[in-house]
């Protein structure tokens, strides 16, 4: 059997170079990324009293388009793995594949809140498996439970390396919210950066393997 293997050093110093040859457009691009985060909340509250449906209406947008800027961040990593330049237009070019993202977010939450119902660590077990089925939505296009399929078949054999790597990347952006919060601006994508090479790393090997 092939064992999937990646360097968690390689990873994040990718993501660190990255992240500092493209300071200016990840400051830029999570500023965005806030202030729509933010300000429709805060819309929405100010309407709450007098206009209760019309917040509801702006909350549910809201929340519609922070899962698809999420599904355009991780597309952006994607493009710097692929030696290409990120956009802004990405954040919100991913509205086509939303009810699959969220079809597939809903059965990972499941299959994972089964397992921590079974003594926590398959539920563990069971997020690692499935934590990039999202990459596979966005960067294949597929289908909720194929992408699923896809996500265990390149976490297989790098499961433990994987959840090391994971608390690292925690660490990392713990690390820069201590920094007064002006930290996160330089963490974040080193961290989404490093996790979108992951990703490329283990689905070449497989892709070796399966020739």
């Amino acid at each position: 059997m092939t064992i999937q293997k990646f360097s968690k050093r390689e990873a994040i110093r990718f993501g660190w170079n990255t992240m500092k040859s493209n300071l200016g457009f990840f400051i830029g691009l999570l500023i965005v990324v806030i202030l729509i985060g933010i300000v429709p909340g805060i819309i929405a509250d100010l309407l709450a009293k007098d206009a209760p449906v019309l917040s509801i209406i702006i909350s549910i947008a809201s929340w519609v388009l922070q899962l698809v800027i999420g599904m355009g961040l991780i597309k952006i990593a994607l493009r710097f793995c692929d030696k290409e330049k990120g956009e802004f237009a990405e954040l919100f070019s991913c509205f086509p594949l939303f009810f699959k993202y969220l079809f597939g977010s809903i059965l990972c939450m499941l299959i994972v809140l089964g397992g921590m119902i079974l003594l926590i660590i398959p539920g563990i077990i069971w997020s690692i498996k499935f934590q990039f089925f999202t990459y596979f939505i966005i960067d294949k296009g597929l289908g909720p439970i194929e992408a699923l399929k896809r996500s265990s078949a390149i976490t297989k054999g790098a499961k433990w390396d994987l959840f090391i790597f994971g608390l690292l990347l925690g660490l990392i952006n713990l690390l820069g919210a201590l920094c007064l919060l002006v930290g996160l601006f330089a963490t974040i994508p080193t961290t989404i950066v490093a996790m979108a090479f992951v990703y490329r790393k283990l689905l070449a090997q497989t892709e070796i393997v399966q020739l």
